[in-house]
């Protein structure tokens, strides 16, 4: 993704109509997360370490509680305000993001977005951000989508029929397999090399514990019927 399209979002945002709307910020538990320090960062200080998949979840709760009435579910815009996907997952995107999620927006004297600085800290601000770069493109999974419903049913089959994780464990294996391999060639909208998608959280689920059918069938039955 080349640097123009963070520039691009930018010059855009004055035309855009950015409603934000009777919204109630709503606090984020980023205890488990690591502090990073008090002054502000402008890039990511998650990415990259080990606790970025935790900033991932974190970022996830945080996003849906506080950005996705303006920004749209998963970071997918209607159209009024910025798709935040699209913002590099470099240096440059951070910048843009740090300084919008700390200042807001103003436009002819009328507060599109509000400043969230002094309402959620720091953490929560990169973990949100870690959340959105992460995000699969506009139609990532359409090229494995016969795959994906082929394990999805069988995966509820299994399911349903209140089958063990044990009793088809090579199977499971097998699934496991093409669920990696898929989530590897799912495309981020920011560029960001691997995708935070119902793939690799199916992938994930099928963990070999008591539930893990039912939970990694429910992951898929719910993401993709979001990703449609």
């Amino acid at each position: 993704m080349k640097k123009f399209l963070v520039v691009a979002i930018a010059a855009a945002i004055p035309s855009l109509i950015l409603a934000h709307g009777d919204v109630t910020p709503q606090a984020m538990d980023t205890s488990a997360l690591p502090d990073v320090g008090e002054d502000w960062h402008f890039e990511n200080p998650y990415r990259g370490s080990d606790t970025f998949d935790l900033a991932i979840k974190v970022g996830a709760s945080g996003y849906n509680q506080n950005c996705a009435r303006c920004h749209g579910l998963g970071g997918v815009s209607g159209g009024l305000a910025p798709d935040l996907r699209m913002l590099e997952a470099n240096e440059s995107g951070d910048e843009w993001f740090a300084e919008r999620f700390r200042f807001g927006y103003t436009q002819n004297g009328i507060t599109k977005m509000p400043g969230f600085d002094q309402i959620l800290d720091q953490k929560a601000a990169w973990a949100i951000r870690s959340y959105l770069e992460v995000r699969p493109a506009d139609g990532a999974l359409e090229p494995f989508d016969a795959e994906l419903r082929a394990i999805h049913e069988q995966l509820v089959a299994w399911s349903e029929a209140g089958d063990s994780a044990a009793v088809h464990g090579n199977e499971i294996d097998a699934i496991r397999s093409k669920l990696s391999e898929i989530t590897g060639q799912i495309k981020t909208a920011s560029g960001a090399e691997t995708a935070d998608s119902v793939v690799s959280q199916a992938l994930a689920a099928l963990d070999g514990s008591e539930n893990s059918l039912k939970n990694a069938a429910e992951i898929m039955t719910v993401g993709m019927s979001a990703a449609k």
